[in-house]
């Protein structure tokens, strides 16, 4: 206003909240050469696991000007694809592994569908009887081609740490986001989370992991909050608190533009924190 006021005249440059900002897409969309890979993961369904795939991969797909695409790999009947408004393809992953013509990247978006924020989904199998035999094989198989056109995949993980993917998952994962909820009940099940990932070699990934606290409901009591942060803050990267929103508690259609303000920017902030970690991108023939 006072720019405009004095004719120019007088100008203090961007505000400290435009610096930040602008730093914050600076970091989401440093470059790197090959793939990176990162697990959403929650044994405790309900905290918020496929929406927080779905805001992270939007923060990233907005920002950045390459391929970034969200592979639902949960056995039981995962609703990733449902959450996009995109009704050009019913293709499920079983679908993209079957298909014998991949050669390019326009191939392999015949099976993806695209949200406004241009995320790609590829969906998991609907039957769940057919969904439970995809395992470890398969989800390698998935990864060997979706590495050759996109630059992050994400995958939206299923509750059963156990289930055979799951190997694959963490094996090929340059990092995990851990979604929880302010409950205390959630929150426990998250911390047992780490101490297995702890117990079966995966302390790399839980020293960097960003742990998500979803609300899904308003006024979370702060207490609680700084309880359940402090308490992931010294056993893992950094933690990220989404704030509750009308868009996300609505569980339908997701897009990045309607979200509150601090709802955007807390996920352009795990976004950032993510891209922190794109160094260990996996060189490979790159997307084309």
């Amino acid at each position: 206003m006072l720019y405009v006021l004095t004719g120019g005249l007088v100008n203090f440059g961007p505000s400290r909240a435009d610096r930040e900002r602008d730093e914050l897409l600076e970091q989401i969309r440093q470059p790197f050469v090959g793939d990176f890979r990162v697990a959403v993961l929650s044994i405790k369904g309900g905290v918020g696991k496929t929406t927080t795939t779905l805001g992270l991969g939007s923060a990233l797909a907005t920002v950045r000007t390459d391929r970034v695409i969200a592979v639902d790999a949960n056995p039981d009947r995962g609703t990733l694809a449902e959450r996009v408004l995109d009704a050009s393809t019913s293709s499920t992953v079983r679908d993209l592994l079957r298909d014998p013509n991949i050669r390019r990247y326009a191939d392999v978006r015949n099976h993806t569908r695209m949200a406004p924020s241009r995320l790609e989904v590829l969906a998991s199998e609907q039957d769940p009887a057919v969904a439970e035999v995809f395992g470890e094989t398969d989800y390698r198989r998935t990864m060997d081609v979706l590495r050759h056109y996109y630059n992050v995949i994400l995958t939206d993980c299923g509750t059963g740490i156990m289930h055979s993917a799951m190997t694959g998952v963490l094996d090929l994962a340059d990092a995990i986001v851990l979604v929880t909820s302010p409950a205390i009940d959630a929150a426990r099940s998250a911390s047992a989370t780490l101490d297995w990932l702890v117990e079966h070699g995966r302390g790399d990934l839980v020293r960097d992991a960003q742990v998500v606290l979803s609300a899904s409901r308003p006024g979370s009591p702060a207490l609680k909050l700084d309880k359940v942060c402090e308490h992931f803050e010294a056993r893992s990267g950094s933690i990220h608190v989404i704030p509750f929103d009308p868009h996300l508690a609505e569980g339908a259609d997701f897009d990045f533009e309607l979200l509150k303000p601090g709802t955007a920017t807390a996920y352009l902030e795990l976004a950032a924190a993510v891209a922190a970690k794109f160094s260990r991108a996996r060189a490979s023939h790159g997307a084309y």
